[in-house]
């Protein structure tokens, strides 16, 4: 059975649309049980009413005529229940429902399970046999986990099959797509949808040269590749022996076959871009190879891929013009990066949509720093279709429409329109200081890792750097910086600021964070080897980066050192007896180093427990929300299946929140917040009522958090976070604090419920 499921999940995988993977189902499942009928009942997104979309084994007209309420009929009993419905005489059962058009009175016995997609019901699946039974438990077992793996499948065939029309006029419209908010903001136009070079999964639809033109591209590549095979047959023929260079004459034959070449030429003349001909190609060529029973048969899909990829690789040209980006052009892609985002203008760039990710993964990062309304995680989202379509981008809830229609576009134009309006109102208020309406200054700094920023935070209003990741000059190196590389970089940003202050986090990698040059490969890498451990396993790296921190302060009096990761206090301990060892080094070597303030970033549970004895310890506390949160509610912010799950207004982490902020007060020590719940407008008043000292936010957010300071006296905060106090789920908190806003006249950073 095993091997089935693992065969129809394939097939329904690769299906070329959504009939066709129903379709598979259906059949596959009515052979491998040997039954008489499967069938598939889905739920409609607008009438929420169960309908026939598909069977084997009823009458193929009931198929798209057939629908029931979830209240009435045994597969409205499997839908309301969300559980298997077992019979061994369905007629027997006081909520059986006939349908004449079906054909089904001649089958008694009838199993139903529901499938479930990300805790909603997408329908429900159905096996009937003519003799009254019960269907054992290797039945009921397979079908539930037949269900549970396609759920997925099916919502992304669906959703695909929505926007798959040639044109938008004959097409669904406003199809919409939900996930995760990863940048604030919304934004109207075109896909573009970037790819991976040789990467045939991540080839898009989009509209070729002409037939002609992509058929001369196709088999000049084509030519190409055979020229490369055949000289690395050449190359390799003294080290293999006669046996071994068959592989090679096979991909040659293989470059001559109908299967590859010749269909692939086909799908070009039928008017398809010659490389997503290629790839559906591939695609078919391959699922004929692994549904062989022969295990060396079924090796050679393996082969196909590679071919495939040879092929591609002379196809596409070795890197995309920028001029090809259009003007406000959305980047679309299956798991967007940092070098996606250099590929593209960034003026021109619109907004960014990843099916994979979350709002803490860098990607959504990097949107916020440079204003670009972001949508993470859209898990079902069929990218290679996206190509050229218009999307209405919701950066606020984390939507994005396909296909809008002149209605909800013109909604989202009126909403980009108050956007600007409001940028623009915000910028002329960003230089001044950040004071509460009964005078309390609260200084908003900051958040940065790189040169480029240093020039908009000045111009945002940003009263120095509270957090300045040190990891990010690492990241894209391909070695360790030495020291006078490092010393020239924290120079320019401490002489930018003086005589704001400056925060360097020491290096903050493992994780979500690695270097291609020191690969650190662990099972649970968010509690494995991190941030401050790793500086204190390797002293050698950690002292470099700290006499370099200290050396850039000698014409300076601004620098804060930051440490990451700390649980324990022999952590702190290490860590601050490498830091005088630096310093007393260089006072052996002729500088004179003023000792900077030192601080304890607070990102796990320990560090809460342990907030008062820390931050007697150095000079400030800094708590990084980001780690936080998915700590203290054992969710993985960069797993799309869970992060609706992270919540920065969760009861607990407000409670960890006023724990840290007592202890560090107790202790005579001011605290900070540098993680993104610093950006949220609401969480800002909840931080105002606890004390918080100074927060420190991504340059995009600057103005925005100033004017929410601006707004409330110290009063008005601490009684609204006393009445958050008394609440128990995120949801009511934030719809008190957003009310709170609109009160105050911020209506305009309040999003929910707008698009």
């Amino acid at each position: 059975m095993l091997e089935v499921l693992r065969r129809v999940v394939q097939e329904v995988n690769g299906a070329a649309d959504f009939f066709e993977a129903l379709h598979i189902i259906v059949t596959r499942v009515k052979a491998a049980l040997d039954i008489d009928v499967c069938s598939i009942y889905l739920k409609s997104p607008s009438s929420g009413r169960l309908v026939l979309m598909a069977s084997e084994g009823l009458h193929a007209e009931a198929v798209g005529q057939v629908e029931m309420d979830p209240s009435e009929g045994l597969v409205g009993l499997v839908a309301s229940r969300a559980e298997p419905v077992n019979l061994d005489s369905a007629q027997d059962h006081p909520r059986f429902r006939y349908f004449p058009e079906t054909g089904e009175e001649r089958f008694l016995a009838f199993l139903g399970v529901p499938i479930i997609h990300q805790r909603s019901l997408l329908g429900v699946l159905v096996v009937q046999q003519r003799e009254a039974r019960r269907f054992d438990d290797e039945h009921v077992s397979f079908l539930i986990t037949l269900a549970a793996q396609l759920a997925g499948a099916i919502a992304y065939a669906e959703f695909n099959d929505e926007i798959s029309s040639e044109t938008p006029l004959i097409g669904h419209q406003n199809v919409e797509a939900t996930g995760i908010a990863g940048s604030p903001g919304v934004a109207i136009g075109r896909a573009v949808v970037a790819y991976r070079l040789a990467d045939l999964d991540s080839i898009p639809d989009r509209e070729g040269a002409g037939p002609d033109t992509e058929l001369a591209h196709f088999r000049q590549a084509v030519s190409d590749t055979r020229e490369e095979i055949e000289d690395l047959k050449q190359r390799m023929g003294e080290a293999l022996g006669p046996d071994e260079q068959v592989l090679f004459d096979a991909y040659l034959m293989l470059l001559g076959s109908d299967s590859l070449v010749h269909k692939t030429e086909g799908r070009i003349s039928a008017g398809q871009w010659a490389p997503a001909a290629l790839r559906d190609t591939v695609r078919e060529s391959v699922r004929v190879f692994e549904d062989m029973e022969d295990p060396y048969l079924r090796e050679r899909a393996a082969d196909v891929r590679d071919l495939g990829r040879r092929v591609l690789s002379h196809l596409l040209p070795a890197d995309r013009s920028q001029d090809e980006f259009p003007e406000g052009g959305i980047l679309v892609g299956d798991d967007l990066t940092a070098s996606h985002l250099a590929e593209v203008p960034i003026e021109r760039l619109g907004a960014i949509v990843s099916a994979q990710g979350t709002g803490s993964s860098h990607i959504a990062i990097l949107a916020r720093a440079l204003n670009v309304p972001a949508v993470m995680g859209v898990s079902d989202l069929p990218v290679g279709r996206l190509e050229e379509r218009e999307i209405l981008v919701d950066g606020y809830r984390g939507r994005l429409f396909v296909n809008p229609n002149a209605e909800l576009r013109a909604e989202f134009e009126r909403l980009v329109r108050e956007e600007r309006e409001l940028a623009e109102d915000l910028r002329a208020l960003a230089k001044d200081p950040a004071a509460t309406r009964d005078g309390h200054p609260v200084p908003v700094l900051a958040n940065s890792g790189l040169l480029a920023d240093i020039k908009p935070s000045l111009e945002s209003g940003a009263e120095g750097v509270g957090l300045y990741r040190t990891e990010v000059p690492f990241m894209i190196r391909d070695r360790f910086p030495g020291e006078e590389e490092q010393v020239r970089l924290y120079e320019q940003i401490l002489a930018s600021f003086d005589p704001m202050p400056v925060t360097l986090r020491t290096l903050d990698i493992g994780g979500d964070k690695a270097l291609p040059y020191f690969p650190v490969q662990e099972d649970n890498p968010f509690l494995g080897w991190r941030g401050i451990r790793i500086s204190l396993d390797h002293p050698e790296i950690f002292l470099t980066q700290l006499r370099a921190m200290l050396r850039a302060s000698r014409e300076h009096d601004n620098l804060q050192i930051l440490f990451p990761m700390i649980s324990a206090l022999d952590e702190l301990k290490g860590a601050m007896t490498l830091l005088n060892r630096a310093r007393e080094e260089l006072l052996d070597e002729g500088y004179r180093i003023p000792m900077p303030k030192i601080g304890v970033m607070v990102e796990v549970p320990a560090a809460v427990y342990l907030a008062e004895t820390l931050a007697r310890r150095v000079d400030f506390l800094s708590v990084g929300t980001n780690d936080l949160v998915q700590y203290l509610l054992a969710v993985d912010r960069n797993n799309a299946r869970v992060a609706n799950l992270y919540d920065t207004l969760h009861p607990a982490c407000i409670h960890a929140l006023e724990s840290i902020t007592e202890g560090a007060h107790r202790a005579g020590k001011p605290v900070s917040v540098c993680g993104e719940m610093a950006a949220d407008p609401a969480a800002v008043i909840l931080l105002l009522g606890m004390g918080i000292d100074s927060l420190s936010v991504s340059v995009s957010a600057i103005p925005r958090i100033k004017w929410v300071i601006r707004s409330f006296s110290t009063d008005r905060a601490e009684a609204l976070l006393a009445q958050c106090r008394l609440l128990e789920n995120p949801e009511q908190t934030r719809s008190l604090l957003n009310n709170a806003l609109v009160q105050a006249g911020l209506g305009g950073l309040v999003r929910a419920g707008k698009t």
